[in-house]
């Protein structure tokens, strides 16, 4: 295998994976002095990831389509399903990330999973507690993910940690409103005018292997939900179309309004009283809203595995 050593997070990247992998790699590179950490994508970025690295002024890092026979570091993520493919044959060195556990492996690796509401909350507190300077353009891409993955702080996922990261960050970046700004990056992710279904759907999507089946979950924030009114038809066949040619049990799409707090479900299934009850509301046309959901990780996905992982 190469000597090079790829950070790389899960397919369908979002920012916290992708900002995530260009931090991590120049951290690990400046407390080794060396240069073969490289930071790599499992896909193309959306379109407030590219905002932001255009905005804090860093590249588009390389996107890997097959990471066997490669040396790899996975952040934001630890389930294969996850994962870019050909990660079976890959040497996994090191995990770093801010979910559940779902991983196996025959070799000893480093593994660090922290309950943070960020990958990016995990690499900041990397920099800071190693004295490792943080640029403001590092600043900003790490302060612009930890927002957005923590809903601007109003996710249930958010922690007092996350907090204070978020204000250190902030004065190194010099913004003087972190809210502020996080609005300006979500004004920017739900633009979804020129997107077509699929690219809304697959802009933060993850799929989970369950007992009953393959499980496909994408979220998109917004700040008004009225953007998405004359798109849910379109965006239910969509569905309808993924689940019968990735042969998922059930392809979900929800869409949260951050500023009134809850999230419309758009459902195709196989099961759809099940997945109603795994919601703890009735779908009414393959579609609920309900108030008070914002986070996948915290609210979403383990009401799934309540219900489909037995």
């Amino acid at each position: 295998m190469q000597d090079k050593i790829y950070i790389i997070g899960h397919k369908s990247p979002d920012l916290d994976s992708v900002a995530g992998a260009i931090c991590y790699a120049e951290l690990k590179n400046k407390l080794e002095n060396t240069d073969k950490y490289i930071a790599a994508m499992a896909g193309e970025v959306n379109e407030e990831t590219a905002y932001i690295l255009n905005k804090s002024s860093f590249a588009k890092p390389e996107v890997i389509t097959d990471a066997s026979q490669k040396n790899i570091i996975l952040i934001d993520h630890n389930e294969f399903v996850q994962a870019a493919d050909g990660m079976a044959e890959a040497n996994i060195i090191e995990v770093l990330d801010h979910h559940k556990v779902d991983f196996k492996y025959s070799n000893p690796i480093a593994f660090k999973v922290l309950p943070w509401g960020a990958s990016c909350t995990i690499v900041a507190h990397g920099y800071l507690s190693s004295n490792v300077a943080v640029t403001k353009e590092m600043a900003t891409l790490m302060l612009s993910a930890i927002l957005v993955d923590t809903v601007i702080t109003k996710s249930p996922t958010c922690t007092e940690f996350d907090k204070a990261v978020i204000e250190k960050l902030s004065q190194i970046a010099q913004i003087a409103d972190w809210k502020d700004f996080g609005m300006e990056i979500f004004k920017v992710r739900s633009n979804v005018s020129k997107l077509s279904d699929e690219d809304i759907i697959k802009s933060d999507f993850k799929d989970f292997n369950l007992a009953a089946g393959k499980f496909g979950i994408g979220q998109v924030e917004t700040v008004d939900l009225k953007d998405f009114a004359n798109r849910e038809e379109g965006l239910l066949a969509q569905l309808d179309k993924m689940r019968a040619n990735g042969a998922y049990h059930s392809v979900i799409l929800f869409l949260t309004d951050i500023i009134n707090e809850g999230s419309l479900f758009l459902v195709s299934s196989s099961d759809e009283e099940k997945v109603s009850e795994a919601l703890g509301s009735k779908l009414e046309n393959n579609r609920v809203y309900i108030p008070g959901i914002l986070s996948r990780k915290k609210q979403v996905a383990p009401k799934f595995n309540e219900v489909f992982d037995k």
